[in-house]
């Protein structure tokens, strides 16, 4: 009985063509780096990608994780003090200019002053004679009231030299009220100075009377 024969390859056929391939599989999977799997592809970086950074990823499109850049001049800073060179002079400027029209117009000191002063001439002189009533009464408050405003007239001039003095490199209203108030405080003096010595008018007189002659 004849026994039937598959058609077919070889063993050795078979193995033959079975060596290459066995070859080039294995020289592929000795390329893989080691902890791969046979087969498996090793993963490569893409152009122009950034390498993964460790921790929480930063949201740059939220504006409060940028920060603002300070400004000068900003609310948060403290403000400038005050200069005392140059408060000093600005003061020092007005009361000056105060007293100088002061000595001007008078003060309610010097109408005070002069008031008593006339009721003192009117006590004493109660029973004197007609030109010293006069002294008394009118020259003695006219002088009072002459004497004050020359002495409010003497303190802005100090006072307004001293805060020119001090006062060069201040703001230019203060040389201005400085020099207005001195204008008015040299004025003032040269009134109160007339006023004082009888200049602008002397006391009134009273006239004698006539002897009558016996006949």
């Amino acid at each position: 009985m004849e026994t039937t024969k598959t058609n077919g390859p070889a063993a050795g056929e078979l193995d033959a063509d079975r060596g290459p391939d066995r070859t080039e599989d294995d020289g592929a999977t000795d390329a893989t780096a080691p902890g791969t799997a046979p087969g498996t592809a090793p993963e490569t970086a893409s152009p122009g990608t950034a390498p993964a950074t460790t921790g929480e990823p930063q949201d740059l499109d939220d504006p409060d994780d940028v920060d603002e850049p300070e400004t000068p001049g900003s609310a948060d800073a403290p403000a400038a003090p005050a200069d005392p060179a140059g408060v000093v002079p600005g003061a020092a400027a007005v009361v000056g200019a105060a007293l100088g029209l002061a000595s001007l117009t008078g003060t309610w000191l010097g109408t005070v002053l002069a008031e008593r002063r006339q009721l003192i001439g009117q006590i004493d002189t109660s029973s004197g004679s007609p030109a010293r009533q006069i002294e008394q009464i009118y020259g003695a408050p006219w002088h009072t009231t002459a004497a004050v405003n020359g002495v409010c007239a003497l303190v802005a001039l100090v006072v307004l030299g001293a805060a020119l003095l001090a006062g060069r490199n201040a703001a230019p209203w203060v040389r201005a009220v400085a020099w207005g108030g001195l204008a008015l405080g040299v004025l003032g003096l040269c009134v109160a100075a007339g006023t004082w010595f009888d200049l602008f008018g002397g006391l009134p007189s009273v006239a004698g009377t006539p002897v009558s002659s016996g006949g």
